[in-house]
């Protein structure tokens, strides 16, 4: 018995460390495929990077927000790593059935330790396996976060832990009956009523137990760890050893979510010139290879453990988009593809294969089937990833923001956008009218620049215009970025002039720019057409510079004698999309301005008591959270405050909201294209916020205003909502509770005869 396990075990543990070491060289060897990073951006300030690993790891911080699943994952991936030592003692048992390990067996500390951490493994493997029990696909079908993982290879994971678990419970009840603990002892607290049981067998018998226990330990780890390292795309195995690079390599040092802003464009670990641009640079990812290397290593450290499904609001209202398939598709085709690429094959620019017959003549056919494959193509077309999967998008960051192990979706959705658009020019046919109108008239709809302004005319005080009524900013303490939609939508312009008569009650000196400003680019950009983004960005960086009062060259950048600028360089905004563009994308185009949304502003002003709320606005009111204000920007204390400040108002959660907020359907220029895939995704956040029968549902987004409206509205004409529901930005319910009767505006005024006047709040 004892010579039979320590030949099957050693056996075991030579093949799984051999095929450990080969399939770690396979994953150095295939992360090298992938393109270079700019230098620096994935390895600068390393001691912040390991504080941020180690708070991420020790304090579950993306795992926690789910309650009992986070805390039991914590006590699986802990013992895990601390339980090892337990390993080693087996080993040792192998050959002598009393053995402890030399200097901490028997030092109480240590055992205490591993009885703790060990029957908590245990509970924190058995709620895991529970939870997905309770969460089939087949019984919850495209509810469960786990529809289209691998169920099996988690199945095999869990129940090697769950055995591994038990295996060291019955050793230490082994080793406690084997040492005569003959009444309660603390280093055998958990394990003690296993001592009771074999307390009654003999020395002989006890010690062929531990040989056969011992053989179960080591076996099962060793089988395991044979397993995974024949089966390198088997993520819910390797995320426990991927996860901890894919997090210190995360794109921010501080800890912070790839959101906010994109990455710039890059050819080879370099930043694209686009006045210039090189020869052999590629425009966007048209193959897997042309990921950065950090892109396969978040590919392969997808443990499938679908919270990003969960959150998607594509996936959730029906279309093909599921964030975890679309990583786990690229995972297993770079996977795949990989024999193919090391052996050099490979396509240039033109199509044209880079190996010749002779180097690719031992590669696997698999691997030249799927190096055929299109990344992006239809089903007809044998492609990985379908074009309405990569057109569902919405960039509300739901993913990035849920993800445990930190995988960038967004940037790899973003990267393969732009080489259908840039060079493919394929993608929906109605954003093309959007990049039109942008291309002609610096605005999504197309309209005449002079209409900037034209809301103006319809309040009844004066706003500075810069260029017109002042030369620079230095005059004024903000400029206000109306945007697009604040200045040319008609329910966007509704927020715009009532946050702009707040500012003149309050006493704000503030300007606009004077109508020559372009979009900010952010739909361009998000859909995938970063030259459109750069020079729309890049126009308006000008204008802005000179704006402050700053001296620039001829290309807009700042002149080094004047980089103190002559005003602080404060711009407030309506719209989350410009202020997330202005303040966190313009930096990368030599833009640095201090942008804060409308709704700080306006806290802030009500915190000062420079706008007191007086006249109540009564009703229920539930917020919807901006996907781009929260998500993206952190930004979700703000806009409650204002609607707690008016009184009467009663303010009650939707179900999804802060972190967890669904989108409204309009980002990543989907507020361009048609939606014909599923049910609508405003229809499905209208639905949950009507759930609550509210009399106002608010926001602070002019793309939010304009989607939940246009539900609304199509509901009452279905008669699934009632008629005095109202869509309204919170700045314009702030106005409403700040005026007085005696400061509505008279009839006969531009203000009152610009349009109809919404309805008084109830």
């Amino acid at each position: 018995m004892q010579l039979a396990a320590i030949i099957v075990s050693l056996v075991l543990a030579v093949v799984g460390v051999a095929l450990l070491a080969r399939a770690v060289g396979q994953f150095v060897r295939h992360f090298k495929l992938g393109q270079p990073v700019p230098a620096g951006s994935r390895t600068d300030d390393p001691y912040r990077r390991s504080v941020t690993l180690v708070k991420e790891f020790l304090g579950h911080t993306r795992m926690n927000r789910w309650g009992i699943v986070g805390v039991a994952h914590w006590f699986v991936a802990v013992g895990f790593l601390t339980l090892p030592p337990t390993l080693v003692q087996a080993f040792g048992q192998l050959f002598e059935a009393d053995w402890v390990l030399p200097v901490i067996g028997g030092f109480l500390p240590f055992e205490l330790y591993i009885e703790f951490i060990g029957v908590m493994t245990v509970l924190g493997i058995g709620v895991l396996i529970v939870i997905r029990l309770l969460s089939l696909p087949s019984r919850a079908g495209r509810k469960s976060r786990f529809a289209g993982s691998r169920s099996g290879q988690a199945y095999f994971v869990e129940y090697v832990i769950l055995t591994i678990g038990l295996a060291i419970y019955v050793l230490r009840g082994l080793e406690g009956a084997l040492h005569h603990v003959d009444h309660y002892e603390a280093a055998y607290f958990a394990s003690y009523p296993l001592v009771t049981v074999f307390d009654g067998l003999g020395t002989s018998t006890l010690q062929n137990l531990v040989y056969l226990v011992a053989t179960i330990k080591i076996g099962t780890s060793f089988v395991w760890m044979i397993v995974v390292s024949l089966n390198t795309d088997m993520g819910v195995a390797w995320h426990r050893f991927l996860a901890f690079p894919n997090i210190w390599f995360k794109r921010e040092a501080s800890g912070a979510t790839a959101l906010g802003a994109l990455q710039p464009m890059t050819s080879g670990g370099r930043p694209i010139d686009f006045t210039d641009p090189g020869d052999d640079d590629v425009f966007g990812v048209s193959q897997v290879e042309q990921f950065s290397w950090k892109g396969l290593l978040d590919f392969s450290t997808c443990t499938e453990c679908g919270r990003c499904q969960s959150q998607c609001p594509a996936w959730n209202t029906g279309k093909p988009l599921s964030p975890k398939l679309l990583i786990t598709s690229l995972r297993d085709h770079a996977h795949a593809k990989a024999p193919y690429l090391l052996a050099g094959g490979g396509k240039t620019m033109e199509g044209e294969e880079k190996a010749s017959a002779e180097q690719l003549e031992d590669v696997p056919a698999a691997a030249l089937a799927e190096a055929e494959r299109p990344l992006i193509g239809t089903l007809e077309e044998n492609g990985v990833i379908d074009p309405d999967v990569l057109w569902s998008c919405t960039t509300c960051g739901a993913c990035v923001e849920q993800c445990p192990v930190d995988i960038e979706h967004i940037d790899h959705i973003v990267d393969m956008r732009r080489y259908q658009v840039m060079i493919e020019s394929a993608f929906p046919s109605e954003a093309g009218t959007m990049l039109k109108n942008l291309e002609k008239k610096g605005n999504p709809w197309g309209l005449a620049k002079k209409q900037r302004l034209e809301w103006t005319k319809e309040v009844d005080f004066e706003i500075p215009v810069v260029g017109r009524d002042i030369e620079d900013l230095t005059e004024v303490e903000y400029l206000y970025w109306v945007g697009c939609a604040g200045a040319l939508e008609d329910r966007a312009k509704k927020t715009t002039k009532a946050f702009a008569e707040l500012l003149h009650m309050a006493g704000v000196k503030f300007a606009i720019m004077g109508g020559d400003e372009k979009c900010t680019g952010d739909s361009a950009r998000r859909l995938g057409n970063e030259p459109l983004f750069q020079e729309l960005g890049t126009e308006n960086v000008m204008a802005l510079n000179m704006a402050f009062g700053e001296e620039t060259d001829d290309d807009g950048k700042v002149l080094p004698e004047s980089a103190k600028p002559k005003s602080a360089k404060k711009i407030v905004a309506t719209c989350p999309h410009c202020l997330n563009t202005l303040g966190n994308e313009y930096p990368q185009l030599g833009g640095d301005y201090e942008v804060i949304h409308h709704t700080q502003l306006l806290q802030h002003l009500i915190d000062e008591g420079k706008l007191v709320p007086v006249t109540p606005v009564e009703g229920l009111i539930t917020y919807h959270d901006p996907c781009y204000l929260g998500r993206h920007n952190k930004i979700y204390t703000p806009p409650r405050e204002i609607m707690t400040a008016v009184p009467g108002l009663r303010q009650q959660e939707m179900h999804r909201h802060k972190e967890r907020g669904f989108c409204c359907g309009a980002g990543g220029a989907r507020m361009w294209m048609e939606e014909r895939i599923g049910k609508r995704i405003n229809n499905e956040r209208v639905d949950e916020a009507l759930s609550l029968d509210p009399d106002i549902v608010s926001t602070a987004c002019p793309f939010c205003l304009v989607m939940l409206t246009d539900s609304v509205n199509g509901k009452k004409n279905d008669g699934k909502a009632k008629e005095s529901v109202q869509v309204v930005d919170v700045a314009q319910l702030l106005l409403d509770s700040v005026r007085t009767p005696a400061d509505e505006p008279p009839a006969g005024t531009a203000e009152a005869e610009s349009e109809p006047q919404p309805e008084p709040v109830k």
